[in-house]
């Protein structure tokens, strides 16, 4: 890590960079900002945005079922929990038996009234609060080395299963005549998603980690022409989205995720602007 902490020396030789947990912020967004920038097209291409807020708000009962369990890092709970979640969503989601919003709604409130009622029967939810807002600064060398894993995972997938889940997408029954499995596919996709909400949350918190996953997307579908141009510039808006709200957050001495928040939105009304504007 010293060679990467002496290049940003050389690179950003400015103040906030003379501080270790800054560097690694710093290093942590540059990995994690491309992750949301790539899962965040398809969540807004297939309109998710109501099931990933409710993924983050099932991390409460994860945090819950973790403290029952007698976890120290309630991180493996989480991620066990909202991967059974998100499956669960699906499957109502595919059974067209009733209005899916009405659905995830139902699901997402049940799962963190749980983990709240959990909490604070047993007098651990202050303890956990800083989830709700998370806490970027506080990111370890360990959390950037899953990171960097997680990042190469999405990468893998995204390489082997773009062109399915795309086709998925546009038209189910299509993707089902060419022999694509789309339940299986629909499955893994969504676990990816839950299991990078359960990662990231407790660095950005469960309050605003749904919006890191749509607002990059959603203003890059503003301007965007083609898919290459949507990823180049869900990705691109991420990145930056996130360097301007870290340093942003360190002169203004704010919660770095909801700051990252703050900028992405300004990037979807600017795009939503100029898409208005072009129209």
């Amino acid at each position: 890590m010293e060679q990467i902490y002496n290049i940003i020396d050389i690179l950003l030789p400015f103040q906030w960079t003379t501080h270790i947990f800054m560097k690694n912020a710093l290093i942590a967004i540059l990995i994690v900002t491309p992750i949301f920038g790539i899962l965040g097209t398809m969540i807004v291409n297939n309109r998710m945005a109501f099931f990933s807020d409710a993924l983050g708000h099932s991390a409460l009962t994860g945090i819950a079922i973790g403290v029952v369990l007698g976890f120290n890092n309630p991180i493996w709970s989480m991620i066990g929990f909202a991967v059974i979640f998100s499956l669960a969503l699906i499957t109502v989601r595919n059974s067209n038996t009733t209005s899916t919003d009405t659905i995830i709604g139902v699901f997402s409130s049940t799962a963190i009234a749980l983990g709240i009622v959990i909490l604070s029967r047993g007098g651990d939810f202050n303890k956990f609060s800083s989830y709700l807002i998370g806490d970027l600064l506080s990111i370890t060398i360990n959390d950037i080395i899953m990171l960097i894993s997680v990042l190469a995972i999405v990468l893998l997938f995204w390489a082997t299963m773009f062109n399915k889940i795309m086709i998925i997408s546009i038209n189910k029954p299509l993707a089902k005549s060419r022999g694509i499995n789309t339940r299986i596919v629909e499955i893994i996709f969504t676990a990816i998603i839950a299991i990078i909400v359960m990662i990231s949350i407790q660095w950005v918190g469960l309050l605003i980690i749904n919006s890191l996953l749509v607002l990059p997307a959603a203003a890059a579908r503003n301007v965007s022409k083609n898919m290459r141009e949507y990823h180049i510039f869900s990705v691109s808006i991420a990145m930056i989205s996130g360097f301007c709200g870290l340093i942003l957050s360190y002169y203004w001495n704010t919660a770095t995720g909801a700051t990252i928040v703050l900028i992405s939105a300004a990037a979807f009304l600017i795009t939503y602007a100029m898409r208005n504007r072009v129209i």
